[in-house]
């Protein structure tokens, strides 16, 4: 028996560290068509790389020279280790309760879920000032300390603490999005091999089931480390001095825009950087179910009396980073309607919102899906290469993606100026990287013994894709979409910028009373934009389960 035991142990992890069929070997030759549309939305993707290309190459020698300062390598390095310590928070928060929600007997599971997904909803710039004023001096921590214990100082929240605790409570629903899609999607078989042996449970999550996530949290970690790379209205707040804090100031001052666009392919280099670990990370194992016969059903595991601890790290969790939040929110919400603050002109910028968002997830999923095929089927060069380019914008700053497209439809493509199209094709720019992470995540779980089989009974390439594939990836579809749902309905600098004359969001309504720190007047769109965002993220969450 122990014999046996040790053979099955060595059978299993030969399962999971088996190369795919046939990505070892040269893989078959993508069609014209898929090849086609990946390249015409890189090129699309690559329009604000090559903005920033031109104008630092008309900046001087004494513009590049300046990037070798000790004070740009200070920044860089605090920019790395602001990504660094939100992104491994971020991955320890979110696996715990993507676990939980999806393969234990947890109550409420599907409630803690959403719950716990709500914060992408919450700007950064509204987190930030929420921080503040909940943990800054004088705050509203030190007034309930100050009373009862006398405290009259606390530990000064500005700076890399409170940049990171702020990042972390928004970024880690990127994790747990893609981590849950990967669990639905993943054939139980294994661990079931696993627990027959005689492996705990704790044993077989380390031993099983994490090497199976893999690919779901290089890409769920990939989201939060360019989205860490690419913030402002948190470190600006907080006072954390970053990469694009530098480069934002360059734009405002719009005395050097040459600095600023060199400042951004520095920008862009750390970005490939980080796809490239992300890359060497997820490795080229397969994901997929390779034994014959159906699927088997989740068996969900028992916590028993560890219960009581799961509950309390999810509501603990839930509370820092959405009921603490809202309840802020509604205090100055109360405070602001209390002083008169008009309300009916936020309905119509909940809709603009909706509309924008609406779009521009479904354009991101439909752009990101060639290069998540050719990537995934057809691995190679150029596959990685436009994998890479999908994920530049996202590290960017809005702001300069935003001016490279007002420069491309000025000069270039008058009738989409000051159009809702300019505007989508930057939200796609900007976010087409949480599209693709988890859509390629997803068919990475799909086997192409399938397709091949649909294929052998003489179907055509394009049925095969909306019969079979497209059926088995929508968790990640799902997922991707509300990714870009979510940052859309957020997204700032460049919806001030590409909107329509007179086109108002809810973001736009709260950055114009934010910045003139009616906080009050902020409060009540800001409200409303989080409970707009949760429905829809509730109704994709609840689908995906399906």
């Amino acid at each position: 028996m122990q014999w046996a035991g040790t053979q099955g142990l060595r059978s299993l992890r030969r399962v999971l560290a088996a190369p795919a069929r046939g990505w070892s070997e040269k893989p078959g030759k993508p069609s014209v068509v898929l090849l086609i549309a990946a390249l015409a939305v890189a090129a699309a993707l690559l329009l604000p790389t090559t903005y920033l290309v031109i104008r630092a190459a008309g900046a001087g020698l004494e513009t590049w020279e300046l990037l070798w300062r000790v004070r740009i390598l200070e920044i860089l390095v605090r920019t790395l280790s602001l990504i660094g310590a939100v992104t491994t928070a971020s991955i320890l928060l979110a696996v715990p309760m993507a676990w939980l929600t999806v393969r234990t007997d947890l109550p409420f599971r599907t409630a803690w879920a959403v719950l716990a997904a709500l914060p992408l909803v919450i700007p950064s710039y509204v987190a930030g000032f929420i921080v503040v004023v909940a943990l800054g001096p004088r705050g509203m921590l030190q007034k309930m300390l100050d009373g009862p214990f006398g405290v009259d100082r606390i530990p000064d929240i500005y700076g890399f603490p409170g940049a990171t605790l702020t990042l972390t409570l928004l970024s880690y629903p990127y994790v747990l999005l893609t981590v849950r899609s990967a669990f639905l999607r993943m054939d139980p078989s294994l661990e079931e091999v696993s627990r027959g042996l005689g492996r705990n449970p704790w044993a077989t999550f380390l031993g099983v089931i994490l090497p199976l996530l893999r690919p779901a949290i290089a890409a769920g970690g990939l989201l939060v480390a360019l989205y860490t790379l690419a913030d402002f209205g948190a470190v600006s707040l907080l006072r954390y001095e970053t990469f694009t804090w530098a480069i934002f100031l360059q734009y405002e001052s719009a005395l050097d825009r040459g600095l600023g666009a060199v400042l951004s392919l520095v920008l862009v280099g750390v970005a490939l950087a980080i796809v490239a670990g992300e890359i060497l990370t997820r490795g080229r194992s397969r994901y997929y179910r390779s034994s014959p016969g159906a699927a088997r059903s989740v068996v969900r595991v028992r916590l028993g009396n560890w219960r009581w601890p799961a509950l309390t790290f999810c509501a603990t969790l839930v509370a820092a980073s959405l009921i603490l939040p809202m309840s802020i929110l509604v205090f100055w919400a109360v405070r602001g309607i209390a002083a008169g603050e008009p309300l009916l002109l936020l309905w119509a910028a909940a809709r603009n919102s909706l509309y924008v968002s609406g779009l521009a997830a479904l354009a991101a999923v439909v752009a990101a899906m060639p290069i998540a095929i050719l990537s995934v089927r057809y691995p190679g060069m150029l596959s990685g290469l436009l994998e890479r380019t999908a994920h530049i914008g996202f590290a960017l700053p809005g702001i300069a993606i935003a001016l490279a497209l007002v420069f491309f439809g000025a000069n270039y493509a008058p009738i989409l100026y000051q159009t809702t199209g300019l505007l989508i094709l930057a939200y796609v720019v900007l976010f087409i990287s949480a599209a693709l992470g988890a859509v390629r995540a997803s068919l990475l779980q799909v086997s192409p013994n399938v397709e091949e089989a649909a294929r052998g009974l003489g179907r055509t390439p394009l049925t095969v894709f909306t019969s079979v594939t497209l059926p088995l990836v929508r968790p990640g579809i799902i997922s991707g979409a509300s990714l870009v749902f979510l940052l859309t309905m957020k997204e700032l600098p460049a919806t001030l910028i590409l909107g329509p004359i007179g086109f108002k969001t809810l973001a736009t309504s709260i950055w114009s009373a934010a910045s003139e720190a009616f906080f009050a007047q902020a409060a009540a769109p800001a409200l409303l934009l989080i409970l707009v965002s949760s429905a829809p993220l509730a109704f994709f969450m609840l689908r995906e389960r399906k």
